[in-house]
């Protein structure tokens, strides 16, 4: 059954924006599809329209404001007014930080970073008047916990959990509807990390346990549902969050032992790869990156963290009914 939504997804060219149009799709929404590469922009439409969804192309740079805002008007006119503003556009450098150019760590803030906080600039000044709408951004385990070699990424990703933070108070003073949502990701199979730039000597990768993207879709899809103020995804996310809050020094020396390689294959590249840093790619990378046959389709904790409620109520139910038999028993 076609909901009719109108859905905004940034970064949708690929990776996981291309997993989020796609699952927005299923529901038969308009899906408007933001980023800078066409072709994948064009693979994208095509897989919108595949799974039931209505797609719209705009060619933009989120580290453009007002190409942002040119973007969100084009959607209104149309589709009509945005429901739903997805955040997934990013951009990162995987290299030991006293490497990295300023101009490079100020390009991949500028997308990560600033294309977050323009994107929910865009989103709210339509939603707010309206009192309806939910943003989410794309976040990461990152967020809580920096790890080596992803210093820009894991420094936009803490920025964006403390600007929705101070959005939220904003919004909850104003007595708003206006729902903004985090997602907070694992390791995920992406063309991330053969498009990203790198100057390592390996090919880089996610840090294991990884999953499909689709996971992450479906997370941000039931988070723009079900109005979820906050979501960690897999276990790993899970346990590198609440490790951090437990013990910080204790994770920083795990990672400091393990980050490093953990992030490399064993495949030799010639660095520095420039990446799609500041130009973007030029052929349709669709969803999935090179690690399908070590990624997991699905995460058994999404599934519990997605049916939380009806768990809870019946685990509340079984410890009455448990209640009610002893009682009688007495």
């Amino acid at each position: 059954m076609s909901d009719g939504q109108v859905v905004v997804v940034t970064g949708a060219s690929a990776g996981i924006g291309r997993a989020i149009a796609r699952r927005f799709a299923q529901d038969g929404a308009r899906v408007a599809l933001l980023s800078r590469n066409r072709a994948g922009l064009e693979g994208a439409r095509k897989d919108v329209e595949g799974a039931g969804g209505e797609a719209l192309v705009l060619p933009v740079d989120v580290a453009d404001h007002v190409a942002v805002e040119a973007a969100a008007d084009a959607v209104e006119e149309s589709f009509g007014a945005i429901d739903v503003w997805v955040n997934d556009a990013m951009a990162t450098i995987f290299s030991f930080f006293e490497d990295i150019e300023p101009e490079e760590f100020q390009r991949s803030t500028d997308v990560t970073y600033h294309g977050t906080v323009w994107g929910t600039r865009s989103a709210l000044k339509r939603m707010l008047p309206r009192d309806h709408g939910s943003i989410v951004q794309v976040g990461s385990a990152m967020a809580y916990r920096g790890i080596p070699l992803q210093a820009p990424y894991c420094g936009a990703k803490h920025a964006i959990k403390g600007f929705v933070e101070s959005v939220r108070t904003e919004l909850r003073n104003k007595g708003s509807n206006v729902h903004v949502g985090m997602v907070q990701l694992p390791g995920l199979n992406t063309p991330q990390f053969d498009h990203g730039r790198s100057k390592m000597p390996k090919k880089p990768m996610p840090v294991p346990p990884i999953y499909q993207p689709e996971v992450a879709a479906e997370a941000v899809h039931h988070c723009a549902k079900a109005k979820r103020r906050e979501m960690y995804v897999g276990g790993s996310a899970v346990y590198t969050i609440w490790g951090n809050k437990v013990s910080p020094l204790a994770a920083e020396i795990y990672l400091a032992k393990t980050g490093v390689k953990s992030q490399q294959t064993d495949e030799p590249i010639d660095p520095p790869r420039p990446g799609n840093l500041f130009d973007p790619p030029s052929k349709d990378e669709g969803a999935h990156g090179d690690f399908n046959d070590k990624a997991h389709p699905r995460s058994l904790q999404l599934w519990l963290t997605k049916h939380r409620r009806a768990l809870g109520t019946a685990a509340a139910a079984a410890l009455a009914a448990g209640g009610t038999a002893y009682g009688l028993s007495r």
